[in-house]
């Protein structure tokens, strides 16, 4: 990369006018047009780009917004993920993935590291319970805007958005329960997910108000920290092994799903014909899965645009107020989409 000096050199224009136009700076906004497009062309040519570094040092501010995921292998995670640097691109700021594997003391050898690299918010995938919204409160301390995505964090200083999991199970079990399916099996989501509680809280409360019987043989939990297929399908083989008829099957997402759509099918039980198979989340592998997959769609690319525009909305506000602004916290309804997999009785 060439220096400033060097560039100021080769265009005619001096280094403290080039640094105001291409660091987009107010006092700059006085510069002709002209001679801006000229600068931005000289840039161009001359492959130019900006110390950063160097800015960071004058401002005090990296322009960096770290994003943290209990593991980004997860299409869950993906996903949100997807959603935050879609919405960062528009913006200045750089999204920083930290992906802690479901490990605290991963999360707290990062945090260490983000401190150091002037960090200026935080967005963190807090569906699970490897990752609290309590264990996010150092930088809420530190006034670094914090965005939980997944998980209502009930704190003043720490923004949320969730998924209203309660009415996400509700949608799928009535699904079932319309088509006329009185024999539901279910398997529940791992513990260590906040989720699980929330939809299998939702389970309970249709079940109450209609006619719906919660059988306990007809009930798995996954005991894995995440969901997999390969959960999915050890938890529904376990049900079959117990011979208890069921006609339908909720599982606690698509993941979990697409394991016990295949123990079915290879126990001789055609889907949807004979069980009716319903997931939670709609990742993109859900429309393509033989059968297509009925299922509760979350958006999960909306959490996370959601997420990085409560943060920077959050950073704006705390440095053009004198009060600390309050928390954010916003719900996302989900949506039943009604695919293959499901069928009446």
């Amino acid at each position: 990369m060439i220096t400033i000096r060097e560039f100021a050199k080769a265009c005619g224009f001096s280094p403290t006018t080039i640094s105001l136009v291409l660091n987009n700076a107010p006092a700059g906004r006085h510069i002709p047009r002209e001679t801006k497009e000229s600068i931005r062309r000289w840039a161009r040519k001359l492959n130019y780009y900006p110390n950063q570094f160097a800015r960071s040092l004058r401002n005090q501010r990296s322009g960096s917004v770290a994003v943290i995921v209990p593991d980004v292998s997860d299409p869950y995670c993906a996903q949100v993920v997807m959603g935050v640097t879609k919405s960062l691109y528009k913006s200045e700021h750089l999204p920083v993935l930290v992906d802690i594997q479901n490990s605290r003391a991963r999360y707290q050898q990062f945090v260490r590291t983000l401190f150091e690299r002037r960090i200026e918010g935080v967005i963190a995938v807090a569906n699970s319970l490897q990752l609290q919204t309590e264990m996010l409160d150092i930088f809420a301390k530190n006034r670094i805007p914090v965005v939980a995505i997944g998980r209502n964090s009930q704190h003043d200083f720490i923004n949320s958005v969730y998924v209203d999991n309660k009415a996400g199970a509700r949608l799928a079990v009535d699904h079932l329960f319309q088509l006329g399916h009185r024999r539901i099996a279910f398997i529940l989501g791992p513990k260590a997910v906040v989720d699980s509680a929330h939809r299998w809280q939702g389970i309970q409360e249709y079940a109450a108000e209609t006619s719906l019987a919660l059988e306990p043989s007809l009930i798995s939990q996954l005991k894995e920290k995440a969901s997999s297929p390969e959960s999915g399908y050890e938890a529904t083989m376990k049900l079959l092994r117990k011979r208890a008829e069921f006609t339908a099957l909720m599982a606690f997402d698509d993941m979990t799903a697409f394991g016990a759509i295949q123990a079915l099918t290879q126990s001789g039980i055609r889907v949807p014909e004979q069980c009716s198979v319903v997931g939670f989340d709609d990742i993109a592998a859900a429309a393509h899965f033989n059968p297509p997959l009925t299922t509760v769609g979350q958006s999960m690319e909306q959490l996370g645009a959601i997420g990085a525009s409560l943060v920077l909305q959050a950073g704006k506000a705390q440095r053009t107020r004198e009060a600390r602004p309050r928390s954010t916290h916003q719900e996302v309804q989900p949506k039943l989409i009604v695919r293959a997999s499901s069928a009446r009785v």
